[in-house]
């Protein structure tokens, strides 16, 4: 029998999932200081501020290109808060959640960027956002652990499943 409330589809799990482990992310760096946000770190995109934001901005791109519509400014041209970060999930995570569930995965999608042409699936770009985003994450919580952190947030999908009715 299926818990309730959670999805079975894989791709379902995979996109509930994100959207919680960010969310147990962002409350574990609510206890940080601006200055350990934006401590420098020799990996990901160089600190925890900029790489929730690059998160959130791949997720925010990647929306554009399974609408198949002009692509909004990138949300990283900009310094964001956490604050803001945290404001801009939800509805950045939801508009990704209809976008890459609305088609079948083997829709193909074409883009240009800088002049060169690339083809997808959109199942494709379902799975690359999901495992970025999991990739960024862990880079996180390595940058938790070096500014002291002990108690890392739950992040893996069993989590998911046994604490998620």
């Amino acid at each position: 029998m299926q818990p309730t409330g959670q999805p079975s589809a894989p791709s379902a799990v995979l996109v509930a999932h994100d959207r919680w482990a960010n969310q147990h992310l962002y409350t574990a760096c609510k206890a940080l200081t601006p200055d350990q946000l934006n401590q420098p770190f020799e990996m990901g995109t160089g600190s925890l501020n900029t790489n929730l934001l690059h998160n959130l901005g791949a997720m925010h791109g990647w929306t554009d290109v399974l609408n198949q519509t002009p692509s909004r400014p990138r949300l990283e041209e900009q310094p964001h808060t956490l604050d803001q970060i945290i404001e801009l999930h939800d509805p950045t995570s939801s508009a990704f959640e209809q976008a890459a569930l609305a088609k079948p995965f083997d829709t193909i999608i074409t883009r240009e960027r800088a002049d060169q042409t690339y083809t997808f699936t959109a199942g494709g770009i379902l799975t690359h956002v999901m495992t970025h985003s999991m990739h960024h994450r862990a880079q996180c919580y390595n940058m938790l652990r070096q500014l002291g952190v002990q108690k890392q947030p739950m992040s893996s999908i069993m989590e998911w499943m046994i604490t998620t009715d």
